[in-house]
């Protein structure tokens, strides 16, 4: 096969591939940790199901914002993309920024450890060392081979992202199918501790995050404008009607009391059936379901910076396309050692997570208003989808972002304020990148950048 011969993004995406990208990213691992969690902010099975299904709706009323934006702006960088033209360059380059120092390599870092965790139990040669680096070095592992898979080729990577869905989806409904068959047995357990519902629906929401990805790989999308919409609205839907049936699953083997009380719901409903390997089948499928977000993560989170820096020179060297292997190689380099870096000093899932939720939905905000400012100020764009529900479904998001974001500043402030503080330095690097720009263009003009002219040889 010969090598692509241009330099810039081509579509390579399928409808499944699209979809499966999706559902990949948003099933990591969220399902099998907050689950119990979830339940102790209900009074019963019906609840459970309840907040799932206002969790679902939630996360599609975003993704119908998205669905209009990335159907008419068909470009790779997503909110990059539709921040720039609804507020202006410095938005879109501050989106950019947060992506690049915070917000991708920590999901990618949180994805890892949770990967690492479940891997340590299933084999952890390093469980006699007086200080354990376990944990740091699967994670750290795992984001080194599946960068390399995706620079190596943009098929190797949606390839390995279809193999990573298709058995995690399978492992769910396997999970559903032993529930279904095993016989109801739920021992009595001591009433469960309670959560307040909003604390269970910010779970909830971060179980179904990642909707929004196929935003950012939206020229790489075959016929996008009929492709991206139905991505969004499938990967969505499925996802919801999985987390129901799994929700399901875990409320007939368990009980409403014994799923609120379990420290590894999963692994109790597959002992139920197969008392001595459940815990590692159950391992297994995680660790597969984490590396498929991860992976996902990775490859559209590239498809970022190379937009940022496609546009910004003080960036310029992330927003290089590969000809050879038709991927951003440099961004995709940039983003895994970055993720690296926060795994070391981080050391764990939760102080990763912490570290991006505000930035996250306060962008998730400024993206889901910039709807309503483009339909204002492009509102000749040819749109070939229009949100379902407007205004009502994009406000709803809106107020969702905002009630998320008070909530991550006042349960931990100081870790908002270090995310605070990064963001905004993002805007004297972006005046600092363009007037250099600007620089730059006027010695083009005047015919003094780069060396000067050497007089032609005489002979």
């Amino acid at each position: 096969m010969n090598p692509p011969s241009q330099d810039t993004p081509t579509p390579a995406l399928s409808l499944f591939d699209s979809t499966c990208l999706i559902v990949g990213i948003i099933i990591g691992v969220g399902i099998y940790q907050v689950a119990p969690d979830v339940a102790k902010g209900t009074s019963s099975g019906f609840g459970v199901l309840g907040i799932w299904v206002v969790g679902g709706l939630i996360s599609l009323c975003g993704a119908l914002g998205y669905a209009e934006l990335a159907s008419t702006y068909p470009r790779e960088g997503g909110d990059y993309v539709y921040l720039t033209r609804a507020y202006g360059p410095w938005a879109g380059f501050l989106f950019g920024w947060v992506q690049l120092a915070i917000v991708r390599p920590g999901d990618i870092a949180v994805l890892a450890f949770a990967f690492a965790t479940y891997a340590r139990t299933l084999y952890d040669p390093w469980a006699d060392w007086s200080v354990s680096y376990g944990q740091s070095i699967y994670a750290t592992a795992a984001v080194i081979l599946l960068t390399l898979i995706n620079i190596a080729g943009v098929r190797e990577g949606k390839w390995a992202q279809n193999l990573l869905t298709t058995v995690k989806v399978l492992g769910l409904l396997a999970i559903v199918g032993v529930a279904a068959a095993a016989p109801q047995h739920h021992t009595p357990v001591e009433a469960a501790g309670t959560l307040p519902w909003s604390v269970a629906l910010i779970l909830v929401l971060f179980t179904y995050g990642g909707w929004n990805e196929m935003a950012y790989v939206a020229a790489e999308v075959k016929n996008p404008r009929r492709n991206i919409v139905r991505a969004l609205v499938l990967g969505t839907v499925a996802v919801t009607g999985l987390y129901l049936l799994v929700n399901a699953a875990f409320l007939h083997a368990l009980g409403y009391t014994g799923m609120a009380n379990s420290k590894a719901v999963a692994a109790h409903t597959l002992s139920a059936v197969f008392p001595r390997i459940g815990g590692k089948l159950i391992s297994a499928l995680i660790c597969i379901s984490a590396l498929g977000a991860v992976n996902g993560l990775i490859f559209t989170g590239a498809r970022i910076s190379f937009a940022v820096g496609s546009d910004h020179r003080v960036f310029r060297v992330l927003g290089t396309w590969n000809r050879r292997t038709g991927t951003p190689a440099s961004a995709l380099l940039v983003q895994g050692f970055l993720a690296v870096i926060l795994i070391v000093s981080l050391g764990s899932f939760v102080n990763t997570l912490l570290y991006t939720a505000a930035a996250v939905y306060s962008f998730y905000l400024a993206t889901s208003l910039a709807v309503i400012v483009l339909r204002v100020r492009d509102p000749h764009a040819e749109r070939p989808y229009r949100v379902t529900g407007y205004p009502v479904t994009t406000m709803v998001f809106c107020a969702v972002c905002a009630f998320l974001i008070y909530s991550a500043v006042a349960y931990k402030p100081g870790m908002a304020a270090v995310s605070c503080a990064i963001v905004l330095v993002g805007l004297p690097v972006y005046w600092l990148g363009k007037r250099r720009s600007a620089r730059g263009e006027r010695d083009d003009i005047r015919g003094v950048s780069g060396p000067d002219p050497q007089p032609e040889n005489p002979i």
